[in-house]
């Protein structure tokens, strides 16, 4: 892969200046690069052709995002190689503002591949040793204006998982003090959690992670860590109980629970598609959840948006580069 000819990795990013208006949504955590089998239903031992696209998932909600229309951004590291030049030459193709991932000497970025046996079976293989450089963002390094004035930050479970990740994780939550809109993506990834029994370790900054957040979205297994329950209405109140003001409760093939503190309530079937490879779903899920929300859209008119730009996903090999337009979701929910 040709070296991209923009700004090379090792470059300081550029500062952000106050008079830039307020970035829509800013995501933050995981980055790297997907490696894809572009030959399906096989074992990764047999297949031999792969294409590569830019992954991590609250990178990929920033790009849905922008997708929809809306000024993204993500706060991420990455390593100081190629594969870092492909990630800034991608998010810039993608619309979404690249100023704040920075290269780390230290570490390789990290690349993820999959296997693609659908409907419903789609196993991943993370390369993310001895660390990923998206766990080395570190609190004193961020613009906490920028990340305050946000009208959406997101983040994620998986950046909670090590330090100093974590602390800027929470330093970017106490700094929000819940203005604007903050969504915690509760994004479960037990094999990043350096302990023995990781569930343990996640529950207490889960917890403490939510008391900032005002709004929650996970499926059932990242609800539980998060709450130690599983039926879905008991995860959604857990949740409420927590601190969010929003709950959204991804149930798979029963499709989403959202359940907000004002008694406001929508529980919308999934969209019916063809499944290709559905890794990507959920990320498309959350950049249309925050277009809904960004909308002032009612409840129920979000999740069925925010399904639509899954299923399409779904319905599709890649993640980021995936992501619908608002027009294909239209399209979409308009043949019912």
């Amino acid at each position: 892969m040709p070296h991209s000819p923009g700004r090379e990795p090792s470059a300081p990013p550029p500062s952000s200046t106050h008079a830039d208006h307020p970035h829509d949504l800013i995501t933050m955590g995981r980055i790297g690069v997907d490696i894809y089998p572009l030959q399906t239903g096989m074992s990764l031992a047999e297949v031999e052709t792969f294409g590569k696209f830019l992954g991590g998932s609250p990178t990929n909600v920033a790009v849905a995002a922008a997708r929809l229309g809306r000024r993204a951004a993500v706060v991420s590291r990455t390593g100081a190689d190629p594969f870092g030049e492909y990630i800034h030459r991608a998010l810039r193709e993608f619309g979404v503002d690249d100023r704040w991932v920075t290269p780390v000497d230290a570490y390789p970025t990290p690349v993820t591949f999959c296997e693609i046996f659908p409907p419903d079976d789609f196993p991943l293989y993370f390369y993310r040793r001895p660390k990923a450089p998206d766990l080395e963002i570190d609190a004193g390094e961020l613009d906490l204006t920028a990340i305050r004035d946000a009208r959406i930050f997101w983040m994620t479970g998986t950046g909670l998982c090590e330090e100093p990740s974590r602390g800027a994780t929470l330093a970017a939550l106490a700094t929000r003090a819940k203005s604007g809109t903050t969504v915690f993506d509760l994004d479960w990834r037990p094999m990043f959690w350096p302990d023995e029994d990781p569930m343990t370790a996640a529950r207490p900054v889960y917890a403490e992670a939510l008391t900032h957040a005002t709004v929650a979205v996970g499926n059932l297994d990242e609800c539980q860590v998060a709450t130690g329950v599983r039926e879905p209405e008991a995860c959604a109140l857990a949740l409420l109980d927590a601190g969010v003001e929003l709950a959204v409760v991804k149930q798979g093939p029963k499709g989403v629970l959202a359940l907000h503190r004002d008694g406001s309530r929508a529980e919308v079937p999934p969209v019916p598609v063809e499944v290709v490879n559905g890794l990507g779903a959920g990320d498309a899920f959350g950049g249309a959840l925050c277009h809904g929300l960004l909308a002032g859209w009612d409840l129920e008119r979000t999740m069925r948006h925010a399904n639509a730009a899954g299923a399409i996903v779904a319905s599709r090999l890649a993640c980021s580069s995936a992501m619908p337009t608002e027009a294909e979701v239209v399209e979409l929910l308009g043949r019912g």
